[in-house]
């Protein structure tokens, strides 16, 4: 009896796991499965293909990602309903809409790849399962099929390191805190954000197995991390390795890299992998980024490094693909040239930017990447920044003369849930055969991103959409236009990272008009999620580019000396900048809360919570320590135009240096009678009376004001307060 149960058991969970599209179509909206027959049918070539059977929408394909995208497809398409991070459930109609000619969509780029490393910190460092399950929904609705898979790498490197001979203090001091894992698996950093307690590695060994189980159940192919010869800076004293020090990153100790030559490479390697196996299985595809954003080095023999590594990989897998970053000099010729077709897959990080696979860009590679293969990637996001940004003319034209030369796609970016637009562009690419325009695919998006046809909302995304979306050829800029409120004040304020590139490609007048549009309509469509959403949005980006307007203003005044008309443009900045903090607020999205309680959340203790609070806040404003922060340059490199951040970090800075201003103009129209003799500058050269004489920028402590909010413990909430539809009025109105 026991074994007959057991066997009913057994055929219920195959019967219940039989088609993971049907379950993926009921967490879309429960119930809706039962509308629509899905079709798994063998194929040499990827496609899929809608039909109709009676009262049922059939969709085909030759792999549950294939069907899915098909599905996707349909829900854009036919049923007017759009899927994005910002909305992953909806309420289908009660009858569908009929497929009345059947319609089929083939590819040869087969592979389509997912995320960046920094994706796992910058957007996903403290995620849950829940939003683990809704993400893989978006992949299979997007057509990923080939997806990085680094969750609970630590928890494989604190299983070698242990067994090396590592303490748990010493592992602690190695592997890097929540927010900053991406950047120790990427070999720029040892130790900083941590130590980890043990309850994140029992938590994140859950949530990688549930992860790739659900990958798997898909039909997906997860890219498990492989060993590029990492090993902690204090190697060669602890375990006697022959090692060349990678020095310093942006003020950060790197780990070292244990040479290829030393005779314990491969036993380092093969105990690496046998501790990854058996937490998370084997792979077909091992992911490495060896010697990573980092000088040649002569110690190094780039090509047995290489060797040392495929061979590794291979011992566990010999049908194994590497797959390695195409970002600045990697993949280095010398590690790869020796190598078999097939055996390497290359990721063209910023295809529709900086390609390297050999068309004219200012990282060409004359020979591309010679026999290897490759993905046309689109990066779009630095830093996880808030912003409207899209290249959308060079991602066609680079993605239409390259794609018989590809493998497929990839998304890259470094955050996610920023410009849905972008990344459904990307992923309807392989489905379309024949190259078109953006203006005649606009129109379309917005019919299925709201469900409607509206003139008004089709004009404000056509004047984006050859704006600020278009960013042209010969501008590299990394990401969006970075808000003004976002940078440490200086006289000559305009980008707010470090490394941003910016440069100005087009007229705030059309942010603003798109802004007009949207509201002009927005009584319409309260309440359609994605309406209000890219409402507030695209309202936020003309706000941020008017400010900008009104900073020039600002100093101007100052460098005029007009102290009235200063205070009085000064005050309207920062008005401005509490506006943009108020309509932040009214969307779960964009406020800071939604960061900082994943954190907490992702804490069992006071202790951890705090730990995971402080990773958080740090990653988004400072990045490092004062030396990192400002040295080294990392401090805003993920600033965030959210709620609760503007108001209480970005307002803290700009307040005090426009009041610094002032105090500046004041005490320059004051008598000082000590120039006239007996004072402090009666005694002062004259180079040093000329020198005062000078203008002289305002120079303040910026670390000194930031790093107590790192350390502030007060609780932001995560719920929307206020209408996203009255406060954008709001602003609306604060334009005139």
């Amino acid at each position: 009896m026991r074994k007959l149960l057991t066997i009913i058991g057994i055929l219920l969970s195959m019967q219940m796991f039989a088609n993971p599209v049907d379950e993926l179509i009921e967490r879309i909206d429960k119930g809706a499965s039962a509308k629509f027959k899905t079709q798994l049918v063998k194929s040499d070539k990827d496609f899929f293909e809608l039909d109709q059977a009676g009262n049922k929408v059939v969709i085909r394909g030759n792999s549950w990602v294939n069907i899915a995208s098909g599905l996707n497809w349909y829900l854009k398409y036919y049923a007017g309903v759009h899927l994005s991070w910002n909305q992953m459930q909806a309420k289908l109609p009660a009858k569908l809409p009929a497929v009345t000619k059947k319609e089929r969509r083939e590819t040869y780029l087969s592979l389509r790849y997912d995320f960046n490393y920094c994706t796992f910190s910058y957007s996903m460092a403290f995620w849950d399962w829940k939003r683990w399950e809704k993400e893989i929904d978006w992949m299979a609705l997007h057509g990923v099929n080939l997806p990085l898979a680094i969750v609970g790498e630590e928890c494989v490197w604190r299983n070698m390191l242990l067994k090396l001979g590592y303490t748990e203090k010493e592992v602690g001091e190695f592997i890097a805190g929540p927010a900053f894992l991406a950047w120790w698996e990427m070999n720029n950093l040892e130790g900083w954000g941590g130590p980890l307690p043990t309850s994140w590695y029992a938590r994140q060994e859950k949530l990688q197995k549930q992860i790739l189980a659900r990958m798997k159940q898909l039909g997906m192919h997860p890219v498990l991390p492989g060993y590029c010869g990492m090993v902690p800076h204090d190697a060669k004293e602890k375990l006697g390795l022959n090692v060349a020090d990678a020095g310093l990153w942006n003020g950060f100790q790197r780990p070292a890299n244990l040479l290829p030559t030393d005779a314990r490479f491969s036993e380092i390697a093969t105990l690496y992998y046998n501790e990854l196996t058996k937490l998370f299985g084997k792979a077909d595809y091992y992911s490495m980024d060896p010697f990573h954003e980092s000088n040649d080095d002569p110690n190094i023999d780039y090509a047995k490094a290489g060797q040392a590594m495929m061979q590794a990989m291979k011992r566990v897998n010999p049908k194994a693909v590497w797959v390695i970053q195409g970002w600045t000099e990697n993949p280095r010729e010398a590690m790869v040239d020796d190598m078999k077709t097939g055996d390497l897959l290359v990721l063209d990080l910023f295809s529709e930017c900086r390609p390297m696979f050999g068309i004219p860009s200012i990282w060409k590679r004359e020979q591309g990447y010679k026999q290897h293969q490759w993905l046309f990637c689109l990066l779009e996001n630095f830093g996880a920044n808030v912003g409207l940004h899209g290249r959308m003319d060079q991602l066609l034209n680079n993605f239409y003369s390259s794609k018989e030369n590809c493998k497929g796609i990839g998304f890259t970016m470094e955050g996610s849930e920023n410009n849905p637009v972008m990344f459904e562009l990307m992923s309807e690419l392989p489905w379309r055969a024949e190259k078109f325009t953006k203006e005649q695919w606009i129109k379309s998006y917005v019919k299925a991103r709201y469900g409607v046809e509206d003139k008004a909302i089709e004009d404000a995304w056509l004047a984006l959409v050859k704006s600020i979306y278009n960013c042209p050829a010969g501008n590299n800029q990394q990401g969006p236009h970075e808000s003004i409120f976002c940078g440490r004040p200086t006289l000559n304020n305009f980008q707010a990272s470090s490394w941003s590139k910016m440069k100005n490609y087009y007229d705030p007048a059309m942010t603003k008009k798109a802004a007009k549009l949207m509201n002009s309509v927005a009584e319409k469509y309260r309440g359609n999620n994605n309406f209000e959403y890219d409402l507030v949005d695209i309202t936020r980006q003309a706000l941020a580019d008017q400010a900008r307007i009104q900073y020039q203003k600002t100093i101007a005044d100052y460098k005029a000396f007009s102290r009235k008309q200063f205070d009085r443009d000064a005050n309207r900045f920062l008005k401005m900048l509490l506006l943009q903090d108020k309509l932040l607020g009214t969307r779960t999205e964009f406020r800071v809360g939604h960061w900082t309680q994943d954190a907490l959340n992702a804490g069992k203790t006071a202790e951890e919570k705090k730990l995971y609070e402080w990773n958080a806040r740090v990653q988004i404003t400072t990045w490092g320590n004062r030396y990192c922060a400002d040295t080294g340059g990392l401090r805003d490199y993920a600033h965030k135009e959210w709620q609760g951040l503007l108001k209480d970090f970005y307002y803290v800075r700009w307040k005090s240096y426009f009041d610094a201003l002032a105090a500046q103009m004041k005490a320059q129209t004051a008598p000082q009678p000590e120039l006239l003799g007996g004072g402090p500058n009666a005694t002062k050269t004259a180079a040093e009376l000329f020198a005062m004489a000078l203008p002289q920028e305002v120079k303040l402590d910026y670390y000194a004001m930031e790093e107590p909010w790192t350390l502030d413990q007060t609780p932001y909430s995560a719920a929307p307060e206020g209408s996203p539809v009255d406060v954008a009025k709001e602003v609306m109105e604060f334009f005139k």
